[in-house]
């Protein structure tokens, strides 16, 4: 009797059952993951949002620190989850051990180190991210627990974006989900029932990452082929190299993400408390619909990156357009309800008039440039997942550097406030224009396809 190891079964799960099954399969997990953590964030949002325009606005202030600590964790763990998948496909485990497991260690190291830096150095660096004098001090209050939780933050999204290429992605689930859900609860307990404030806020916010990654690091210890051993940490330069190259558009993508937030609560400044407050609201709602364009690309990712290696084309393409549709589909429907009732979706984070005003205006421009994700989100994945990090890194470059950085400068000088709001809304458009040549390049010439060929993938 023939016996099937895990590596020929695994081979046979990602080049042999049906595309679209597969991707969705991979992305619904992902997607709830992601809306778990952003509900939580509106969550968090709400509540703090119950305390006034100050500590909300601290939360919208402290979200870009958050994006630093994505940014080097995503970095990571794209980076190791793409070779993770090559090797898997190759059915290698032992290259695919070395690389996860230098990629955690790594992530923990860096951790580690900036959480110790942005305590002693947390007041410069709340201003840094745009406290005025009365946000300061919620921001501190916030910021002193995210960067307590720093490590786990870091550690967590690494296991969760290998265990994803590992085609793990219902396990990963589990782990988010389980620290979204203990997040919201603890938001109710620390603010509403102990009265703690700003600072239950960031309490909750470190207990759930502590809960999660506990839970993400058991999950991979039991379910993934890949193994995280120390022994496995190569003093190789080339491993880490070759991590950084292929995750540089994920650093890319949220590095801008850090420093565009950054940017825009400086230039919010000057209109007070309630516009940084609209804008964080503002933010917190267009990633929540993100997700969902992400929540697809990343069930697309380990299936393009799988069968790349695979040489299986065709499947590749398929799987582009399936993940196109479905984040266009269901991102169409949330961006209506940003533009239609923008003032009501406002009225329930903050009651305050100002807010309301700023935030209805911000949220209806920002909802049209959503509908515009599927594109840039997709191609973004893509050409990262097949290992074409020159054009991964620029198409990373746009919705928050090359696109949205130029467009907030000048519109903030020309007209103001308005010409803020409106900025990622034009980024976005510009973005999602910009992809669709390099998606219909990859279609068309990766080989060379018929027209009627790509027409019977959408059929």
């Amino acid at each position: 009797m023939k016996v099937v190891n895990k590596a020929d079964l695994y081979y046979q799960k990602m080049t042999k059952t049906n595309v679209t099954k597969l991707v969705v399969a991979l992305g619904i997990p992902t997607t709830i993951s992601m809306l778990i953590t952003n509900i939580y964030n509106l969550v968090d949002t709400y509540f703090v949002g119950t305390l006034g325009e100050s500590p909300q606005a601290a939360v919208g202030v402290l979200f870009t620190l958050q994006c630093i600590i994505q940014a080097i964790a995503y970095m990571l763990g794209h980076g190791s989850g793409t070779y993770v998948s090559k090797y898997l496909a190759d059915k290698d485990i032992n290259k695919a051990s070395i690389y996860v497991s230098t990629a955690f260690y790594a992530g923990a190291i860096f951790g580690i180190c900036f959480s110790v830096f942005g305590l002693i150095f947390l007041d410069p660096f709340c201003r840094f991210l745009g406290s005025t004098e009365t946000i300061l001090p919620h921001a501190k209050d916030y910021g002193f627990w995210v960067f307590l939780a720093c490590p786990f933050i870091t550690c967590s999204l690494i296991l969760n974006n290998n265990l994803r290429y590992e085609g793990k992605a219902m396990y990963a689930m589990i782990g988010l989900v389980t620290g979204g859900i203990i997040n919201i609860f603890g938001d109710f307990l620390f603010i509403k029932q102990l009265n703690m404030g700003v600072a239950g806020a960031g309490l909750a916010t470190a207990l759930s990452q502590v809960i999660s990654f506990t839970i993400l690091l058991i999950m991979y210890y039991k379910t993934a082929q890949s193994k995280i051993r120390i022994k496995y940490v190569t003093k190789n330069i080339r491993v880490y190299l070759g991590i950084c190259q292929l995750g540089l558009p994920s650093l890319i993508r949220q590095g801008l993400n850090s420093i565009s937030n950054g940017l825009l609560n400086n230039l919010a400044k000057p209109f007070g408390d309630a516009a940084i407050a609209a804008i964080s609201v503002i933010n917190r709602f267009s990633s929540f619909v993100m997700c969902i364009a992400l929540g697809t690309g990343q069930g697309f990712q380990p299936v393009s990156a799988f069968n790349y290696e695979a040489k299986e084309y065709t499947r590749v393409k398929k799987a582009l357009i399936v993940s196109i549709i479905l984040g266009i589909s269901v991102i169409t429907i949330l961006s209506i309800l940003g533009i239609m009732i923008p003032d009501i979706i406002i009225w329930i984070f903050q009651k305050s008039p100002e807010v309301i005003e700023i935030g209805t205006y911000g949220l209806r421009a920002t909802s049209i440039g959503l509908l515009f994700l599927p594109f840039s989100v997709n191609a973004n994945t893509l050409y990262q997942s097949i290992r074409k990090s020159m054009s991964a890194s620029f198409l990373a470059m746009l919705r928050s550097g090359l696109a949205f950085i130029p467009t907030l400068i000048i519109l903030s000088n020309v007209i103001g406030l308005k010409g803020i709001l409106i900025s990622q809304m034009i980024a976005d458009i510009l973005s999602g224009l910009i992809s669709i040549p390099f998606l219909i390049h990859f279609i068309f010439k990766t080989p060379n396809t018929k027209v009627s060929e790509v027409l019977d993938y959408v059929n």
